[in-house]
C-alpha cells in the first residue's frame, strides 16, 4: 500500500486543485485541543484561551491571563497520520487587545519513494529508495478586542477579532501549494448566555499549486499518466453559529452546554440538514466541572445519513469524551474521539497542555 501511496497523494492534489472543491484544506476543519475535541467541536461560543485562534479569533480578548501557550499532539489511523499545533497569545496595547499565532501540522511521514528503485540497466536497487513526507501546514496570526473600558478578560459585553492564515501544503519534492484566507469571529456574552459567530474563510481562501515536472516525468510517464499542472483550488466559506449556557450547580460544581451550527457554502454535504449550496451541521457539547479543577466533557457531532446492510436508511453519530484538570498555571486535557461514527471503533487519543502567565 506504501508503495503506491505517491501516486494517490499527487492523483488526489492534481485532481482537487483542478476545480473548487468541497475538501479544500478540510484538514483545518479537525479541530484543536483536548477540550474542543471532547466537546465535539461546540466551543465557538465559549472558548476564551489561547485556542480560541483557532476556533473563533474573539475568545482571545476574553483570556483569563494576560499569556497562554497550548500545545496538542495527536496520531490518526495507528499512527500512520500525525496531527500536532502549538499557539501563543498575548495582551498588548495596556491590556486593551490580544494577539496571537497559532502553527498546525498535519502530515504522513517516512513514505517509501521507489520512484528510482528500478536503474536504466533494469535492476532493483533498495538503496536508491528515499522517504518523503507530505503534509500539510497552517500559520494563523489573530488579532482580538473586547469593546468597553475594562479591558480583556471575561465578563459581558462585545469581543470581536480576526485571522490571516498562510498554508503551506506539499508532497515530497513532486508538488507543493501556497494559500491565504482571512477569518472573523464575535463574541457576546450577556450574563449566563454566550453567543458567537464565526466566518471561516470569508473572502475564500485561494491554494496556488505547482509541481516539479522533472521529479514527476519518470513516474509519470512510466505509469501511463499525465504530469499535473500548476493550478488553483478554492475553499469556499464557512459560517458557523453558536450558543452556550454556563451556569453553577452548586458551590462546587458547574455546568456548560454549547450547542453549534457549521453552515458550508460548497455545495450538497452527507449532514444533518442537505441542501445546496448550504448545508448545516450541527453539534452539542456539556462539560460538568469541581472548583474550575475537574472537568469532564463530552459531546456528539457529526451526523450522517447512511444506510445498513439492509438498506435501511439510518442517521449515524460520532461520539466523543475528554477530561480535564488544572492546577494553578498548568491546564491537561485528554479526549478520546471517534474519527468515524457511532458504529466503527476508529478512535483516536489526543493529548494537550496549556501554561498561563500572570501579569509581572
Amino acid at each position: 500500500m506504501r508503495k503506491h501511496l505517491l501516486l494517490i497523494l499527487l492523483s488526489v492534489a492534481a485532481t482537487s486543485a483542478n476545480a473548487q472543491r468541497k475538501y479544500s484544506n478540510e484538514f483545518l476543519n479537525i479541530g484543536v485541543g483536548s477540550t474542543a475535541f471532547g466537546l465535539s467541536g461546540s466551543v465557538v461560543a465559549s472558548v476564551n484561551d489561547v485556542t480560541a485562534g483557532y476556533w473563533n479569533p474573539a475568545g482571545l480578548a476574553r483570556m483569563e491571563t494576560p499569556r497562554q501557550v497550548s500545545f496538542m499532539h495527536s496520531e490518526y489511523f495507528a499512527g500512520i497520520a500525525k496531527y500536532d499545533y502549538g499557539s501563543f497569545a498575548t495582551s498588548v496595547q495596556d491590556n486593551t487587545a490580544v494577539i496571537g499565532a497559532s502553527v498546525l501540522r498535519f502530515g504522513v511521514d517516512d513514505i517509501p519513494d521507489t520512484s528510482e528503485l528500478i536503474d536504466a540497466d533494469g535492476n532493483i536497487n533498495y538503496d536508491r529508495v528515499k522517504k518523503f513526507s507530505a503534509a500539510d501546514y497552517a500559520f494563523i496570526f489573530s488579532y482580538a478586542r473586547k469593546k468597553g473600558k475594562n479591558g480583556i478578560g471575561a465578563g459581558d459585553g462585545l469581543s470581536y477579532g480576526a485571522n490571516v492564515k498562510v498554508i503551506h501544503r506539499l508532497v515530497g519534492e513532486y508538488g507543493k501549494s501556497w494559500g491565504f484566507g482571512l477569518d472573523a469571529g464575535v463574541q457576546y456574552q450577556k450574563g449566563k448566555w454566550k453567543f458567537a459567530a464565526v466566518g471561516k474563510d470569508i473572502t475564500s481562501t485561494f491554494n496556488s499549486w505547482s509541481y516539479n515536472a522533472d521529479k514527476l516525468s519518470t513516474v509519470y510517464a512510466t505509469t501511463g499518466n499525465d504530469i499535473p499542472k500548476s493550478s488553483t483550488e478554492t475553499t469556499m466559506p464557512r459560517i458557523i453559529l453558536g450558543v452556550a449556557y454556563d451556569t453553577a450547580l452548586s458551590e462546587k460544581f458547574n455546568i456548560m452546554a454549547e450547542t453549534n451550527i457549521n453552515l458550508t457554502t460548497d455545495g450538497q454535504r452527507n449532514v444533518l440538514v442537505s441542501a445546496d449550496p448550504v448545508s448545516a451541521d450541527p453539534t452539542v457539547g456539556l462539560s460538568v466541572d469541581f472548583k474550575k479543577t475537574i472537568f469532564l466533557r463530552g459531546g456528539v457531532g457529526n451526523i450522517q445519513k447512511s444506510t445498513d446492510f439492509t438498506g435501511k436508511q439510518i442517521y449515524t453519530y460520532q461520539p466523543n469524551m475528554g477530561v480535564g484538570i488544572k492546577i494553578k498555571n498548568f491546564s491537561l486535557d485528554y479526549a478520546l474521539t471517534n474519527v468515524g461514527n457511532s458504529s466503527d471503533a476508529l478512535y483516536s487519543n489526543v493529548f494537550s497542555i496549556r501554561l498561563d502567565f500572570e501579569a509581572k
